[in-house]
């Protein structure tokens, strides 16, 4: 007996072969009982035309509570045991696109755009991370070069941001708290509360896309300038920056004594070998003259090639012989503006163990034998010539037979934070013990071009990113910095001062929402649980409803990548030695709040699909969702002080009107 064969009165309820029973017109849209319904015939799929015979007749009552399946080619019906689960309600489907979507979405980039520029203007002076970002905003309104330990897209829109709203990139950015006066900038603040966001949004999907790329390209077209960037990069990077004395340079190819150098270590972000007026603290090696490595252009850098056993001839006789240094001589280098020479013994380096350190010795370039260095080129036979820019040379300390490089590693304050340059023994060759001389002043040589020198987009693109590594890696707190560490940032166990100190200042705290921080928290608890539940029952063959199918899949596939995308952008972090924030968590929150959304969403599903009637059903589901949307809404309303600002007695003080919102005592507003 087919379906056909059935008449249907109009508005019966149709019945299917489990005597389960749903109307024609449901008005809730729920499929309450979990069992197969008489369909309208459809022509089979390929796949359906391979299924065994009989597969798509409908299924009959049979006695002792299973199912009648019909035989091969309309045979007898044979009764097998049923494996389904009791007829059980199915989670309510989605709601159908209609114009309920678009206006919502709608809804939301409106509450989210007023409640990110409500009192946007205030505090009308520098906060926080201002000083850096509202700095990097102008560099791109001037076109000068800078460096930064980021991807440049956030930084990119502030500075749009300046220039469309009408700021002119002269205001200096020079510390928390300077004011604005006359100065435009709410139009890059805006920027500034958003670009965590959109631009780690942005890289996500882009990369290794060639948008990303494109980014880059753009970067370095505005940054064309030479600015205070510069000496972060190589000299053929260098030599593409407007103004920097690289960029369309003509200088002295071949060195000779009595010139005046400058020398970079080849390492990314090596530096330049500098020297300066203080001493070694006491206890660090010897008492003498320190010698870094400089990131940055300047006086101290230079340095005058000398012959080890005699002094070089006045450069202003025009008499004197020129002679060029070869691969192999032994040289002194005096540094130019305190005299001293490049020296190096048997002291152990600041921080790294058992190399040597490497001072300025003597007076106005008188010395000892510990002053004397063997220049050499690498790949180069004796006596060649040095070029300059081209040539990677090495400086082996005579004496010790140790090689010149720099470690790479930040000295402390004493050290004024620059990078520790030591005498290493092991004769290991690498970029640290590699040098090229930069610049190249000797009035007695003919000058020529090195256009030469100028990189491909790819290099440059390659050196960007390995300086930005390098740079993360040395980015240590300041002095009295409030800083945290990772496990801080789940459990919002610590904000961040943006503006204001005390109850007569205008205070702006950065602290996560704790209704939202902590409702995340716990639902990446019950996701796992509900995942490993439901990843067990598919195991074991449980049969579904196709609604609870497509819920498994949203909950094991969507919900499953999205703690991917969680897990990448926090767990590394706790591989870092550079200083952290708590901003640094967003890109990660992001993630554990979409997941928020999908395991609550699925659960509020799960849970409405085993009510009936429909309209019980669909209510649990509104109701639940409506309880979690006036939950964080009022969870806002309570803390949006912190964001928009508040003058008054901090929250320590009983009479402070936040004082009952201070929930733990590691936050401070």
């Amino acid at each position: 007996m087919s379906a056909s064969d059935c008449p249907q009165p109009q508005g019966r309820p149709l019945t299917s072969g489990l005597g389960c029973s749903r109307t024609a017109a449901d008005p809730a849209g729920l499929h309450l009982p979990a069992c197969p319904a008489l369909r309208p015939p459809r022509t089979p799929s390929p796949r359906m035309r391979r299924a065994r015979p009989g597969a798509g007749v409908p299924r009959m009552p049979a006695a002792g509570g299973g199912q009648a399946e019909p035989g091969p080619r309309g045979g007898p019906l044979r009764q097998r045991e049923s494996r389904r689960l009791p007829a059980r309600p199915a989670a309510p489907p989605a709601p159908s696109a209609g114009p309920a979507r678009p206006a919502a979405l709608a809804l939301v980039t409106l509450l989210s755009f007023a409640s990110r520029f409500h009192r946007l203007p205030e505090p009308p002076h520098v906060c926080w991370d201002e000083t850096h970002f509202g700095k990097m905003g102008s560099y791109y309104i001037n076109r000068t070069f800078f460096f930064d330990v980021h991807p440049p897209l956030g930084k990119m829109l502030i500075g749009l941001a300046g220039y469309l709203s009408g700021y002119d990139g002269t205001f200096p950015f020079q510390k928390p708290g300077d004011r604005y006066e006359q100065h435009n900038y709410v139009g890059m603040r805006g920027v500034m509360f958003g670009k965590h966001l959109l631009a780690r949004v942005l890289c996500l999907i882009l990369l290794p896309l060639a948008l990303y790329a494109a980014m880059f390209a753009v970067h370095f077209t505005v940054l064309n300038k030479s600015g205070p960037g510069d000496g972060f990069f190589s000299s053929a990077f260098q030599s593409q920056l407007i103004g920097n004395n690289l960029h369309n340079v003509s200088v002295p190819e071949h060195l000779a004594y009595g010139s005046v150098v400058t020398m970079k270590n080849l390492r990314m972000a090596g530096g330049y070998l500098h020297s300066h007026w203080h001493l070694y603290p006491e206890g660090i090696g010897a008492r003498q003259q320190q010698v870094t490595a400089y990131l940055h252009k300047d006086l101290n850098n230079l340095w005058i090639i000398k012959k080890h056993d005699s002094d070089t001839a006045d450069l202003s006789d025009p008499s004197s012989p020129v002679e060029f240094v070869r691969h192999g001589d032994i040289i002194r280098l005096e540094h130019k503006e305190t005299s001293r020479n490049l020296h190096s013994h048997q002291h152990e380096a600041p921080l790294t163990r058992k190399h040597f350190q490497v001072t300025g010795y003597g007076i106005n370039g008188t010395g000892d034998s510990n002053d004397f260095w063997r220049i050499e080129v690498v790949g180069r036979k004796a006596g060649k010539l040095i070029k300059v820019l081209r040539s990677q040379v090495r400086l082996t300390h005579v004496a010790t037979g140790c090689i010149l490089g720099s470690s790479g590693k930040t000295l402390p304050k004493w050290g004024w934070e620059q990078v520790e340059v030591t005498c290493t023994p092991y004769l290991k060759e690498s970029p640290n013990s590699l040098w090229n001389f930069e610049d190249h002043i000797n009035p007695k040589l003919p000058n020529i071009s090195l256009d030469v020198l100028k990189p491909s987009f790819a290099e440059m693109l390659l050196e960007s990113h390995m300086v930005m590594i390098r740079g993360n890696s040395g980015l240590k707190p300041k002095d009295n910095e409030v800083t945290s560490k990772p496990w801080h940032w789940p459990i919002n166990y610590q904000g961040l001062r943006f503006s204001g100190v005390n109850e007569t200042d205008y205070r702006v705290y950065l602290l996560g929402n704790p209704v939202i921080w902590w409702l995340n928290l716990v639902t990446i608890g019950l996701y796992l649980l509900i995942a490993v539940s439901t990843a067990v029952a598919l195991k074991r063959g449980v049969q579904l409803t196709t609604e609870l199918k497509e819920l498994s899949r949203v909950v094991l596939r969507g919900g499953g990548q999205i703690t991917l995308g969680w897990l990448l952008h926090y767990f590394p972090f706790f591989m870092m030695g550079r200083v952290l924030y708590f901003h640094h968590y967003f890109p990660a929150m992001l993630f554990s709040s979409m997941l928020t959304g999908i395991t609550w969403d699925a659960l509020l599903k799960f849970c409405a699909g085993f009510l009936s009637p429909s309209t019980t059903a669909r209510k649990v589901y509104r109701g639940g969702f409506l309880t979690l949307v006036l939950l964080i809404t009022y969870s806002f309303y309570l803390f949006h002080p912190l964001s928009y600002g508040m003058i008054g007695p901090m929250a320590s003080d009983p009479s402070s009107p936040m004082a009952g919102l201070r929930w733990m005592d590691s936050w401070e507003f």
